[in-house]
């Protein structure tokens, strides 16, 4: 199929037929790519080296096929398909054997999100036009943000849905028929690399973009630092009206001021300090806004108060920082200030996300499986200085060297979790050598947790912490890192002799990019 043909596929209206894609994968992500395009009338075949009993039945029901198998390298049956376009899930490194093919054989190669974007049109607002999508990045806080967000349009009065890489594939939320004013779409920096490949004429356009904050990750996937930085700089491609920034994030500020957008579109910084005119920020212990009012220059508009978030267990540096890029989301799309506060009030993190789980004997016991990276450890670690530090896992290839000499060393003692500790434990010895380390070496998995937890009550006194903050992925003892978390917690309420609950948190979406 020519260039010139993928390049009317801009619209769910348009024709579709015939088109022979290949889809990569089978978790959510690759059945809700292969159940759009059967929908459209696309020739569908699903390629994955394994899939679930529920999805593979559901495969021919849509009236698509599957192929798996081996993926170590491009398998026959794809070449012989002879694919028009191929959409990859996430999961599917720039490096994989099949990617590589792709791109050698010039097919078009698209991420479920361009395709969500090609066919935005299938359900639109009253006044005719598609939803408008707010774009959410950063190596942490992207799904609070998220949440924050959709959270805060709604009280404004929009019909808004957080979507995208926090667990509801986008293309499940541009088919439902109830429609939607707005989008919040939260983006790893995998989704990202494949917007960056975009060649049709109606590239991905958003409202406003914003990239949290930068730090090492996922460098196994990306392949350097450079890469994953560049991909996380696509989430302010051609946006249209506010491209938001951490003015504490330089490299934030940098993808924006390198960015192409629409002209007129403005650039809207957030951090703790006092903000400039076209920033939001803290006055007083006021979250002001002085970005979206007419007299921004000589004056600003209270969003909320240090004391209300405290109140609600939002008071943490980081958990602010998202409530202000959050809110400078909203404020692009006109919800006024009263409606951001009133979200405020009834708004909780996720589970897992510095969560108190017990406080006994004085002594303060906090889950925050979710810091899978060490720039969400280091925010952990400010908010709870001196804490007995629970660290380690799947470092991702990241160096938790830094980390450990710039917080670490004010831990009170570190209990090193692992299959492989020695990185962490050669960190402590050459750059924190004064704080006490222990190693909880059992292998399984069931017990690890139960080793921490008598590990730190032979060390905590009255007044102390106990952060569970990894630093690293969990894929090495625990399915992720809501069960670590979960596991944690049960050992700590078994210890305490007041049980478990068992918890109904969501597991991670198989492509959380933290």
């Amino acid at each position: 199929m020519s260039a010139a043909r993928l390049d009317t596929l801009t619209s769910w209206h348009a024709d579709w037929k015939g088109l022979r894609v290949a889809v990569l994968g089978l978790s959510v992500t690759g059945f809700s790519a292969a159940d759009t395009l059967a929908e459209l009338g696309a020739e569908v075949a699903v390629f994955t080296e394994d899939a679930s009993e529920e999805y593979a039945a559901l495969v021919p029901v849509i009236g698509a096929t599957l192929w798996t198998g081996s993926l170590a390298e491009p398998p026959a049956a794809l070449a012989d398909f002879a694919p028009d376009v191929v959409v990859a899930s996430p999961g599917f490194a720039p490096h994989h054997p099949v990617i590589e093919w792709v791109r050698e054989a010039g097919i078009a190669l698209w991420g479920d999100v361009e395709l969500a974007w090609r066919v935005r049109d299938k359900v639109v607002r009253a006044d005719g036009a598609p939803a408008d999508w707010i774009l959410i990045t950063g190596t942490n806080g992207k799904t609070t943000t998220t949440r924050l967000t959709a959270t805060m349009l709604v009280a404004g009065g929009l019909r808004a849905a957080p979507v995208g890489n926090i667990g509801t594939p986008v293309l499940d939320a541009v088919r439902d028929p109830a429609g939607f004013d707005a989008l919040v779409v939260e983006l790893s920096s995998h989704q990202l690399w494949y917007l960056g490949l975009q060649t049709g004429p109606e590239p991905l356009s958003p409202h406003a973009a914003v990239c949290l904050n930068l730090a090492d990750d996922h460098l196994e996937w990306h392949g350097s630092a450079d890469a994953y930085r560049d991909a996380k700089a696509h989430v302010y491609d051609n946006t249209r009206i506010a491209c938001v920034y951490n003015k504490a994030d330089a490299a934030t500020r940098e993808m924006v001021e390198d960015a192409e957008v629409v002209e007129g579109a403005r650039a809207i910084g957030f951090d703790l300090g006092v903000p400039g005119p076209s920033d939001l920020g803290l006055v007083d212990g006021i979250l002001v806004d002085r970005a979206f009012l007419e007299d921004r220059r000589t004056s600003a508009l209270e969003l909320t108060t240090l004391a209300d978030l405290a109140a609600r267990g939002l008071a943490a540096p980081h958990i602010v920082a998202n409530i202000l890029a959050a809110a400078a989301l909203a404020r692009s799309l006109d919800v006024p200030p009263e409606a951001i506060r009133d979200a405020l009030e009834g708004f909780r993190l996720d589970p897992h996300r510095i969560e108190v789980v017990a406080v006994a004997a004085g002594v303060t016991w906090v889950d925050d499986s979710k810091a899978t990276n060490p720039h969400a450890a280091a925010s952990s670690l400010a908010a709870y200085p001196g804490a007995v530090w629970v660290v380690g896992g799947l470092l991702k290839g990241v160096d938790i060297s830094d980390l450990v000499a710039s917080r670490g060393s004010s831990a009170k003692a570190a209990i090193v979790i692992g299959a492989d500790r020695s990185a962490v434990v050669a960190a402590f010895s050459r750059h924190a050598p004064e704080v006490p380390v222990f190693e909880v070496d059992d292998a399984q998995t069931e017990d690890v947790m139960a080793q921490v937890v008598e590990t730190a009550m032979s060390v905590v006194q009255d007044g102390d912490v106990v952060l569970l903050a990894p630093a690293a992925a969990s894929f090495d003892q625990f399915s992720s890192y809501s069960d670590r978390g979960r596991r944690f917690a049960a050992a700590v309420n078994d210890r305490l002799g007041r049980g478990s609950d068992g918890g109904n948190d969501r597991d991670a979406h198989p492509s959380a990019d933290a």
